[in-house]
């Protein structure tokens, strides 16, 4: 059985008490460190006082940053399929002249 840590993060000036895997610690607490410059950033830039508002914000620029890189990974494998098929073509020509 894997050990369990119970730590707290603080996001938006509210404390979240989280049990966890160890394994898990670092990410979530590099996680809560993003959200906090997320939410400085946005406060400043944009005026915006409403914690909800924030918030909200953060989670469509995380969410929106997970969108993309999945839609650029597609159009990676899509890309890299194209260079194989060409490149099995090739292959297959060479190997029956």
């Amino acid at each position: 059985m894997s050990e369990k840590l119970k730590i707290k993060l603080s996001i938006a000036n509210r404390v979240y008490p989280l049990t966890i895997e160890a394994s898990q610690e670092e990410g979530l607490r590099k996680a809560a460190k993003n959200i906090e410059i997320m939410i400085k950033q946005f406060e400043q830039s944009y005026s915006v006082r409403d914690k909800q508002d924030v918030l909200a914000m953060c989670a469509l620029q995380f969410a929106s940053q997970v969108e993309q890189k999945s839609i650029d990974k597609a159009t990676v494998s899509e890309h890299v399929e194209e260079k194989l098929k060409a490149l099995d073509a090739l292959l297959n020509a060479q190997l029956s002249s």
